[in-house]
């Protein structure tokens, strides 16, 4: 070998003997080393501190902003809370999502929301995160109603997988969003005008009407200034359109073809049910690897009688499930066509939850009696989860009366 002035380098290699001989005085040359060491006990350890704040169990914080977004939607931007233990915030990778847990007239849920700011704003103190206020809300409206500056927040730390993973995916990513489901694409905007993500974002972006477009201005912006790293397509489902360059409809394999060759891309989607019911068949089209197909969770199923296997004629029954958590042994309703993990939540019980998805796997559980329906759309069981009786209840609805154990955790 040579260096840069073609100087000869000498590089020396162990042989076999070598090696085997340090194999066989490892344990003897341990053992010296650890007699040769204090007997005081480590007080710092900075590994397990280093997970802690990568992997916080909880996170406290305080609402030090509010910013009214659309008629609906509003941003929440959070800081550590001075008065609780959490002195910085986690850091995490653009598209991911936390799991908010509050207390709601005296009930304890938990709700999955995705960072809509970038990796970078964590690093400098603060997350936001970007709600819609739904009609029949059951979160939102208290929400509406009770949140101010100053309010205090806890979360998780940081969860999720709809990032850009360099070995999984290709460096350009289709974003397919609607509604809040911009959320994840904004923070993903964001880390790669910044230059730490170096791929190209084409985001279609659907929307009902135009006051409901989120970030429309932001992200033309970032459009013009970024032209080679960031494209936007806005389609809207409305009669009368009066933005320049709008596509109007729906999300259609039409529309992605006239926009990126789908065989290049990896598409990242993000959006409310009835969007991924409608894209999914559209995707199917185009004959994409579901390898580069990548979905956000997006809660419970709010029509799980309509899938198949779902027995009909129990639809509108309500059984007894008798849940054990601890030493704590309660039994609760629970309605055929509500998951479990509602039912748990309405009975006050705090069950442990993250993504409400079936993904995650946070709330895993024991079903010790009875039958149960899990959604065939995301049961994320291993096969021995399955044969020994593991169920998410996040994704699974009682179909008869009900024993299950479930998991004591923050």
């Amino acid at each position: 070998m040579t260096d840069k002035k073609n100087k000869k380098l000498s590089v020396s290699v162990k042989g076999n003997i070598r090696d085997l001989l340090a194999f066989k005085n490892l344990v003897s040359d341990r053992k010296k080393k650890i007699e040769k060491s204090s007997s005081k006990p480590i007080e710092y350890d900075p590994i397990y501190q280093l997970v802690q704040n990568l992997h916080p169990k909880i996170q406290h914080m305080i609402i030090s902003k509010i910013i009214d977004e659309t008629k609906s939607t509003k941003t929440y931007r959070l800081r550590p809370d001075p008065d609780s233990e959490t002195e910085s915030l986690a850091y995490f990778r653009a598209g991911q999502y936390l799991s908010l847990k509050v207390q709601v007239n005296g009930v304890s849920i938990t709700r999955p929301y995705s960072l809509s700011s970038s990796p970078t704003d964590a690093l400098d103190g603060f997350y936001e995160i970007t709600i819609r206020k739904e009609e029949h809300g059951f979160l939102t409206n208290y929400i509406w109603d009770n949140w101010n500056i100053g309010t205090k927040v806890k979360s998780s730390g940081p969860e999720g997988y709809l990032y850009y993973e360099p070995l999984r995916d290709l460096d350009h990513i289709v974003g397919i969003a609607g509604g809040t489901g911009i959320n994840p694409f904004r923070s993903i905007a964001r880390e790669i005008t910044e230059g730490s993500l170096n791929v190209k974002l084409t985001l279609i972006y659907g929307s009902s009407n135009e006051d409901d477009i989120l970030f429309y201005d932001e992200f033309k912006q970032l459009e013009e200034k970024y032209p080679d790293k960031i494209k936007t397509v806005f389609v809207l489902s409305c009669d009368e359109i009066t933005l320049e360059r709008c596509e109007k409809g729906f999300i259609t394999d039409a529309i992605i073809k006239k926009y990126v060759d789908t065989n290049q891309c990896s598409f990242f989607i993000c959006g409310p049910q009835e969007m991924y019911n409608f894209v999914d068949k559209e995707l199917e089209k185009l004959t994409i690897p579901l390898k580069r197909i990548r979905r956000e969770v997006f809660g419970e199923i709010k029509d799980i009688i309509n899938y198949s296997g779902f027995p009909q004629e129990i639809a509108e029954k309500i059984f007894k499930i008798k849940v054990q958590i601890g030493r704590l042994i309660k039994e609760i309703p629970g309605k055929a066509a509500e998951s479990i993990l509602v039912a748990m939540e309405r009975a006050n019980l705090a069950p442990p939850s993250k993504c409400r998805s079936g993904e995650c796997g946070f709330c895993r559980s024991v079903l010790l009696s009875g039958r149960i329906y899990v959604s065939p759309i995301n049961d994320s069981r291993r096969s021995a989860d399955k044969l020994f009786n593991y169920f998410y209840p996040c994704s699974s609805y009682p179909i008869s009366d009900l024993k299950i154990e479930v998991p004591r955790k923050l």
